[in-house]
């Protein structure tokens, strides 16, 4: 008899969570507030990550998103798939496959609460690195800043993983 309640297999994709991490460098760059990713794999197989930010304004939410498509094409090769809400503004989501980018102002954020309807879902706070082990396991993310030196970050994990 097989265990229905069994836990899914986590389906491994270590580039998925380094593009999110890049997109997440990108919107914290330019101003993006209460970024978040989403570990959803346990959860869907329609897509591995979700990575959530607020902006502050029409033209903020567009500069974001331009930069995102901007850094991920020119650094990583990747295209988006496709995109919505850009001419609204209210909530902008930018679909790269595994990893789909969601960018609301405050209202829309707090209205839609992606992460209460995902709750299932890994919740990651991002913090800068301290060690050399995700850079060892991971390798270097290439993302741009135009001030600093690279900065690299990581998932930290309310479960302590990551």
């Amino acid at each position: 008899m097989t265990d229905s309640a069994a836990a899914p297999e986590l389906r491994e994709n270590p580039r998925g969570l380094e593009l999110a991490l890049a997109m997440a460098k990108v919107i914290e760059e330019t101003r993006g507030r209460d970024i978040r990713i989403l570990d959803l794999r346990k959860v869907t197989e329609v897509f591995d990550y979700f990575v959530l930010a607020t902006g502050s304004s029409r033209r903020q939410m567009h500069a974001v998103s331009d930069e995102i498509e901007r850094v991920i094409k020119d650094d990583w090769g990747d295209l988006k798939r496709g995109i919505e809400g850009y001419d609204e503004s209210h909530w902008i989501v930018l679909d790269y496959g595994d990893v789909v980018v969601h960018l609301f102002d405050a209202q829309a954020r707090d209205y839609w609460d992606l992460e209460q309807l995902w709750s299932d879902a890994e919740h990651c706070r991002l913090r800068p690195m301290r060690s050399q082990g995700f850079l060892s396991r991971y390798g270097k993310l290439p993302i741009r800043s135009s001030a600093t030196t690279p900065q690299h970050w990581r998932c930290h994990w309310p479960n302590g993983s990551g």
